[in-house]
């Protein structure tokens, strides 16, 4: 179960994290004189999406494992 509990929490971080970089990045880009990757949204950006992708696998994983702990611990 704890095992479980840390990939939640890892995954509940990497949601977190995939939304400051975002953030960050975008208000670095509005910043500057050229912003027609910014107002365009070309070329995408795939790291956003793989960070966010990661957490919810790493959550769904930590569910898993904490059920199958759990069950385990109680039968």
């Amino acid at each position: 179960m704890l095992i479980g509990g840390f990939f939640i929490l890892l995954g509940i971080i990497a949601i977190i994290w995939d939304g400051l970089e975002k953030n960050k990045y975008f208000d670095t880009i509005a910043r500057r004189p050229d912003t027609r990757e910014f107002l365009t949204g070309w070329p995408p950006r795939p790291q956003f999406g793989a960070l966010k992708t990661g957490g919810w696998i790493a959550i769904v994983l930590g569910v898993v494992l904490s059920l199958g702990g759990f069950f385990r611990w109680w039968g």
